[in-house]
């Protein structure tokens, strides 16, 4: 495996080092992620769920994860070195892909949909170009950050942290988060329906209490200058002036 950090996951994460053991996790992934898909297909045909069903079960991802920083230290106490392999498997692999799940329930939800071809037709660039800056970014955050800043492996173990030099760190303080906002608003403009687009309306104010209590949270108690990181930098839209870095980074990586 070539992705940064990825030797450091599998250090803790035993699994990894071999063939059948990756494809042991991925299925879990995937059928964590099957199965809710299969979960929304079946709400999608009674309206009045739809909506609800998405907040439910991107809600249940980010609070899976939750428990992955509140359960630390006695999942630390209990399973010693092992720790995180075991939030790793709890909590991490369903936590993701019940957020990846809901991120795909944008571009296929039921319900009530525009239907005048000009707004559609500004919907479909819209969304296009927002789904291509979505995905270009979280490429290159991801190649960026790593499979361990990914995973969250140094909230377990903060003193074999490595640093992370990358200009996006300059403009966007979680690009990984913004890169699924993008993602999620222009599968819903491309969806063209009432419920994708009144729910990315309330998706950044959910990851905004997300990084402000939890994430930023476990940051603060190892990095006491990230405090004054945060008043800086914008969380995940870049501002007006760095909107050139923003696209540089985006064509180049850089």
């Amino acid at each position: 495996m070539h992705l940064k950090g990825f030797e450091n996951l599998a250090r803790r994460v035993p699994e990894l080092n071999s063939a059948s053991g990756r494809i042991k996790i991925g299925a879990y992934f995937i059928g964590v992620f099957f199965l809710t898909t299969l979960y929304f297909i079946i709400t999608d045909q009674i309206p009045t769920w739809t909506l609800d069903s998405q907040i439910v079960v991107m809600a249940l991802g980010f609070l899976l994860l939750s428990l992955f920083f509140t359960q630390k230290k006695k999942i630390m106490e209990r399973h010693g070195d092992a720790a995180y392999r075991y939030a790793f498997g709890r909590f991490n692999i369903p936590g993701l892909a019940l957020i990846f799940a809901a991120i795909a329930h944008t571009a296929y939800m039921n319900g009530p949909k525009f239907t005048q071809p000009a707004i559609l037709n500004a919907f479909t660039w819209l969304g296009w170009f927002n789904v291509l800056i979505g995905a270009v970014l979280w490429l290159r955050s991801v190649a960026t950050f790593g499979a361990d800043n990914l995973t969250m492996l140094y909230a377990y173990f903060p003193a074999e942290s490595r640093m992370v030099n990358s200009s996006i760190y300059k403009i966007l303080r979680h690009p990984i988060y913004g890169a699924a906002i993008y993602l999620c608003f222009g599968l819903a403009l491309l969806n063209a329906g009432i419920y994708p687009l009144t729910f990315i309306l309330f998706l950044p104010l959910g990851l905004f209490g997300w990084v402000r209590l939890v994430e930023e949270k476990e940051l603060l108690e190892h990095i006491p200058e990230y405090a004054e990181y945060r008043k800086k930098v914008p969380a995940f839209f870049p501002y007006p002036n760095h909107i050139f870095d923003f696209f540089k980074f985006l064509f180049t990586g850089k």
